[in-house]
């Protein structure tokens, strides 16, 4: 039997298997891809009460096996590695997954993984493109799989109180919402055609994407500045700031998005832009204007909410100001609630099969992933773009339209029916 055949035989298997009979069951994970997402994961994880780790799949063999000594040295047990995740969405005895991932490895990833019965947690975006964002959440729908996103912000008392705060209407009707995000990031350099380490495994780390040479600019970091394989800063950071103004303004998708940006003060490997400008534009009329700088700056990441009565300001940690109508000073500071544990949240949603436990449920995380990526292919094309944000596509534009996927190399293909 196939490994597609084997998925699809053992999703009723494995969802039969998984009936949660209290609150103190415990939840067997699985780790995918152990890079610092993934050990900000099993750093995370370990605390939280009855769930255990019980397997790390990744591609490179010595972080691999650094991860796996990192949580015998904390729990005195050795979680199983693999290097190529399906084995482990094949194993019945794992109950869900977090992926953490390149990211054009990430709907893939879930989507392999609910298909066999698996709850997922997927590391921000959740996608390379829209499309895939897509099929995430109908497999997450079809498979009635818990699902999370990895915009944990939601999660966090300040940004919960702040977003009490707007939705109150208490600064009004917010028309516009900005933010902005200093990268700091240094040139990359060039580095040379070479083979991969023998501890990776090359083809399974390019996966979904056009089969090309290693580099050490692409593995493990810079990979995120090239295209077959990340989203810019917008698709890494700008997310996190793009998720937090939607939530407050409660929007979804927008009718059109400008992009305006480069690379400037070097020239390196990396083809995504240090600094870009995105703008948003809502069918009600509202804006969301997102500003990322990488060279040099002192100012500090923040969001912005202007209002028909206010302004509520919030800081990189969370805190915030309201100030109203013309007034020079803010309002007084308010008692926020403690921060909630997006791991133990995302255990209990399992244990209870109640995805209202999420505050970032996976539809929340991909319409946010979605936003990214318009900006992105606004920027590539250079020039302001129409879109229908009911059928998902750009209007009159079948350029744009061409990048709303990807060709797939297979057998990483990602399906048009999941």
């Amino acid at each position: 039997m196939s490994i597609l055949n084997r998925r699809s035989f053992l999703v009723a298997a494995s969802a039969a298997s998984q009936s949660w009979a209290g609150a103190n069951d415990r939840v067997r994970l699985a780790i995918v891809g152990v890079g610092s997402r993934g050990t900000a994961h099993i750093k995370e994880i370990l605390p939280v009460g009855n769930v255990e780790i019980v397997a790390l799949v990744e591609v490179d063999g010595a972080r691999a096996e650094a991860a796996s000594q990192s949580i015998f040295k904390q729990t005195g047990k050795r979680p199983l590695i693999e290097s190529d995740m399906r084995r482990v969405f094949d194993n019945k005895s794992i109950d869900a997954v977090t992926i953490a991932t390149t990211n054009h490895w990430h709907a893939l990833s879930a989507i392999w993984a609910m298909q066999a019965g698996k709850d997922v947690y997927v590391e921000k975006p959740i996608s390379h493109n829209i499309f895939e964002a897509t099929q995430v959440v109908a497999a997450a729908r079809k498979y009635k799989r818990i699902a999370a996103g990895g915009t944990q912000r939601r999660w966090w008392g300040r940004f919960i109180k702040a977003m009490e705060i707007v939705h109150s209407w208490a600064i009004g009707d917010v028309y516009q919402g900005n933010f902005f995000f200093p990268g700091n990031r240094d040139s990359i350099g060039i580095k040379p055609i070479k083979e991969p380490p023998a501890n990776l495994n090359w083809d399974l780390w390019v996966g979904p994407a056009p089969m090309q040479r290693y580099h050490e600019n692409l593995v493990h970091y810079n990979w995120h500045w090239f295209w077959d394989f990340g989203n810019g800063e917008l698709g890494n950071n700008g997310i996190h700031m793009i998720d937090v103004l939607r939530w407050g303004m409660k929007q979804t998708l927008p009718v059109s998005v400008r992009s305006t940006g480069g690379r400037y003060g070097y020239t390196d490997q990396a083809q995504t832009p240090n600094t870009q400008n995105v703008t948003w534009t809502f069918a009600n009329g509202a804006s969301m204007v997102g500003q990322l700088r990488g060279l040099y700056t002192a100012e500090p990441m923040s969001w912005d909410f202007f209002g028909t009565k206010g302004h509520l300001h919030i800081m990189a940690d969370g805190r915030f100001q309201v100030t109203m109508g013309r007034n020079k000073k803010p309002e007084p500071e308010v008692e926020s609630p403690k921060d909630l544990d997006h791991f133990a949240g995302f255990a209990d949603a399992i244990r209870t099969r109640n995805p209202k436990l999420l505050h970032s449920e996976i539809e929340e995380t991909a319409l946010s992933t979605e936003l990214c990526h318009l900006g992105n292919i606004s920027h590539r094309l250079g020039r302001e773009l129409r879109f229908d944000p009911m059928k998902k596509v750009f209007i009159g534009d079948a350029e744009a339209n061409a990048m709303l996927t990807r060709k797939y190399r297979a057998p990483y293909v990602v399906p048009v029916q999941v």
